[in-house]
């Protein structure tokens, strides 16, 4: 968060009377903070001697989700540029937890400083219900730990417990313990527990006798079949709700069918089996793990009533809130009372010392159930049973519930039942049981989604610089495209697939990239990544192969703390920070920013340059290195001292000739990036020839639109690099006039402005300034006049004229334009002056006139 601490800079902990003692009294655990100390305690000292509140807050926000479960704890807090204002920096669990931790931890800071009460409980329970709303389940949760343990990428999809493993087309996606294999025929046998049944039986596999009833005739008719004691539960429930069990009266069994009638309109009748409740868990059709399910329930001691020993183990550490930890906290609910009703008991009844009373027909951990893990104790035959029961109902992964003495005896032999065959089985069982092994039940889950060979990843080039960015990344995804693959891409256009724009916009943030990543039909993603999207969230991918930084120059500083070309060489590396050990960082050759940051890589690096004969490229050369250089008109590798020319410039038309140097910048990083990740030189070259830049292929990127007098040309630059870009290809230009339509960006410094129209005065015999969009906080008289003092700055004989609307400065433009003239529209909305522009050429075409 950013934290702006107003009055309170000037008062650091040791100037707040009382501060250190009440902080100390609230949050005695900070003792456990070491901070920059590095000893326990660490954290008080720095109270005591004096530190600023948003170090403070960091450390409230840590700890306050420690407390409510969450253990983490990195923070840092950092002083920005502005006096007063912080940048305040911790990890969380769970995001809207910590959304809400920072909240919390400024409000705490407030009542420390003012002296007042504070209900801390009221907010560790708040983050307890919004962890449980908002986390994924412990099976979920345990799958994709062991994603992240094998380095798969994973998204959530929506808010609920809906995941992609890996990327494009090699994701896979499950739900809980649903898998994209899992089958949805599958699915529904296992939901109609009266088909399971049916299927089981067929199968020659014991199952419980009984039928499914609708009304108290069928519950008579089954009752008489097969005698009591029995058991009710709906036929659609899950995780025992609804369920009756030993039921031995008819007034008992009319009670519980109105019961289960409450979950499901259809119930099944069984006749109780006594026994065990075991669980057998079967993934990819092999067992992996078996536990046994004992329901909630206290022990007497004499002394304390039922209530009493409720309370009593719920204080087990082991026990919380949802499924906060391994096991689940009693509560007393109707099956409760109906259990202890049976044995004329209350819960103020004081039962005998050693008696075990349980509180829950089902053994479920949902209900405050503990298991006890037997997966080394079960006989061959029931393995050889439960792995058949997986295929007969057709289960990737398979839940099959057991009621039985024991199962180190075949279930022929000791009488036991198949009770359910579930699909979606929990793992908090196996993973965490009260007593025995712990076992990893979701390690053969990836096993089957990613068995040995399978790749979860496609291939990702980043790119990102100042200029050149979406040319780059346009050009890259037209080579990747011609070598076979599904190209997804993101630009500050809109995201595309397979060249279909999906989504319009600035889309060169994480989200996009998510986007582009989640897309199943997606062989290879290329991804313009902005500053502004790092600044905001980062990435939207932790490992890249290919970075490219196309150049580090004057833009956007002065904004978000980053205020010199330091800092946002900092944020563009961001970038090639994430490339993989063996991957390649793509970088600018004649940049000094961009050869600072090469020799700080742990990858490979490679540079392109402009000047094959600048010093740094001819070491890069001696030292054998593969470097792209432009070279007597030529787009060239050189391996050392040896040279494979791809493509003549001239005959690549996104230089428009060979005279735009800075287009030829960035065909050389597109080339190189290309030629280390292995596609053939000769397909690369015919990827260059056949890019054609145009108002739709590259939009705002040097779009040349010839009318029979004159011609115009639109392009996005609006910074002082991208300006002397065109100047530099302007002094190509044979023109009788050149005019330009230019305007300021409100957020940039008002040296950048200046600059840009100084540079403007340079190029240009007449400018138009136009200042409509983009105002940011200033007003448009204000931008006006700084482009007016670099203009004058220049020193150069240009005329210039206002006309606000950049519609109307372009038409202006047209209609008076002389024979010979050259138009150039600096637009930061491309799409508007392109359709401008084109309406005024169809005219042209259709009736010769503009």
């Amino acid at each position: 968060m950013r934290l702006d601490l107003e009055e309170m800079e000037q008062f650091p902990t040791n100037k707040i009377e009382g501060f250190k003692e009440r902080i100390e009294a609230m949050l005695p655990t900070l003792i456990e903070h070491r901070c920059s100390e590095g000893c326990r305690g660490g954290f008080f000292s720095r109270v005591e001697r004096g530190t600023w509140m948003g170090h403070v807050i960091e450390h409230i926000a840590l700890e306050i989700q420690t407390l409510a479960g969450m253990d983490t704890g990195f923070g840092r807090t950092r002083e920005t540029k502005t006096l007063g204002t912080y940048n305040v920096v911790f990890s969380y669990t769970e995001e809207n937890v910590g959304l809400f931790a920072a909240e919390s931890a400024v409000a705490i800071a407030e009542s420390l400083i003012a002296g007042t009460e504070y209900d801390l409980e009221s907010d560790l329970q708040k983050m307890r219900e919004i962890r449980e709303r908002v986390r994924l389940g412990p099976s979920t949760g345990s799958i994709v730990e062991e994603a992240v343990s094998r380095n798969i990428p994973w998204i959530r999809l929506g808010t609920n417990s809906l995941v992609q493993l890996g990327h494009g087309i090699n994701q896979m996606r499950f739900q809980a313990t649903i898998t994209c294999k899992t089958s949805s025929i599958a699915v529904d046998m296992a939901c109609n527990k009266e088909l399971t049944k049916k299927m089981l039986d067929m199968a020659s596999i014991p199952v419980a006798k009984g039928s499914i009833c609708v009304d108290e005739e069928d519950l008579a008719e089954t009752i008489n079949k097969i005698g009591y004691p029995i058991v009710l539960k709906p036929l659609d429930g899950n995780h025992g709700k609804g369920a009756s069990i030993n039921v031995t009266n008819w007034e008992d069994a009319v009670s519980g069918l109105a019961f289960a009638k409450e979950y499901s309109r259809r119930i099944i009748v069984e006749k109780f089996i006594t026994g065990f409740d075991f669980r057998i868990l079967v993934i990819d059709n092999k067992l992996v793990a078996a536990a046994k399910r004992v329901p909630a329930h206290v022990i007497g001691d004499g002394e304390n009533s039922i209530q009493e020993l409720i309370a009593i183990v719920n204080l087990d550490p082991r026990r919380g809130y949802g499924h906060e930890n391994v096991l689940t906290q009693i509560d007393v609910d109707r099956d409760t009372e109906d259990l202890l009703g049976k044995l004329n008991y209350t819960l103020e009844t004081i039962v005998e010392s050693g008696e075990v009373v349980y509180l829950k027909s089902t053994a479920n951990l949902s209900t405050g159930g503990t298991s006890v893990d037997i997966t080394d104790m079960l006989h061959p035959e029931n393995i050889f049973l439960a792995e058949r029961i997986s295929r007969v109902i057709g289960l990737d992964i398979c839940g099959v519930d057991i009621m039985a003495e024991n199962l180190t005896q075949p279930l022929k032999d000791n009488g036991g039942v198949i009770l359910e065959v579930n699909a979606a089985p929990g793992f908090r069982m196996h993973l965490a049981p009260s007593e025995g092994l712990p076992r990893n039940v979701a390690a053969p889950v990836i096993d089957m989604l990613y068995p040995p060979g399978k790749s979860c990843r496609i291939p990702i080039i980043a790119v990102t610089g100042t200029n050149g960015k979406t040319t780059t990344t346009r050009l890259l995804a037209h080579i990747v495209k011609n070598n076979g693959y599904k190209v997804g891409f993101t630009t500050s256009d809109g995201i595309y697939i397979q060249n279909h724009m999906m989504e319009k916009g600035d889309t060169t943030g994480p989200q996009s990239a998510q986007y582009v990543l989640r897309d199943p039909t997606v062989e290879f993603a290329v991804l313009e990544t902005a500053r502004g999207g790092i600044l905001r969230s980062g990435l939207g991918f932790s490992i890249c192969d290919i970075g490219i930084i196309t150049n580090i120059q004057e833009d956007h500083l002065g904004i978000s703390d980053i205020h010199s070309l330091e800092d946002l060489a900092k944020v563009k590396a961001t970038v090639v920070e994430s490339i993989k050990k063996d991957g390649w960082a793509i970088l600018n050759g004649d940049d000094e920013h961009c050869m600072k940051l090469g020799a700080e890589l742990n990858c490979n690096v490679a540079y392109f340059s402009l000047d094959e004969e600048s010093p740094f490229i001819k070491k890069l050369s001696a030292e054998g290195k593969t470097v792209a250089v432009y070279e007597n008109g030529f787009i060239t590798i050189k391996k050392g001292e040896w040279k494979i020319r791809i493509e003549r410039a001239t005959h690549v038309p996104l230089t428009l000739g060979g005279k735009a140097k800075f287009m030829i910048a960035n065909v050389l990083a597109a080339t190189l990036a290309s030629y280390v990740w292995g596609f053939k030189t000769e397909d690369i070259s015919l990827s260059l020839q056949t890019f054609i830049p145009s108002a739709a292929q590259t939009p705002g990127r040097m779009n040349i639109f010839e009318f029979r007098k004159f011609k115009v040309l639109i392009d996005f630059a609006h910074n002082a690099s991208g300006y002397r870009g065109v100047e530099e290809y302007l002094q190509s230009v044979d023109a009788s006039k050149k005019i330009g339509i230019i305007a300021g960006i409100g957020d940039r410094r008002d040296e950048d402005i200046r600059e840009c129209a100084t540079i403007a005065a340079r190029m240009f015999d007449h400018i138009i300034i136009r200042q409509e969009k983009y105002l940011r906080g200033r007003s448009e008289e204000e931008i006006i006049n700084l482009i007016l003092e670099g203009i004058t700055a220049s020193g150069q004989d240009v005329t210039y004229e206002i006309i606000p609307k950049e519609t109307e400065a372009i038409r202006h433009a047209i209609k008076f334009a002389e024979e010979g003239s050259f138009i150039t529209c600096l637009s930061d909305v491309v799409t508007n002056a392109i359709e401008i522009v084109q309406e005024y050429l169809d005219k042209e075409n259709e009736h010769g006139i503009v």
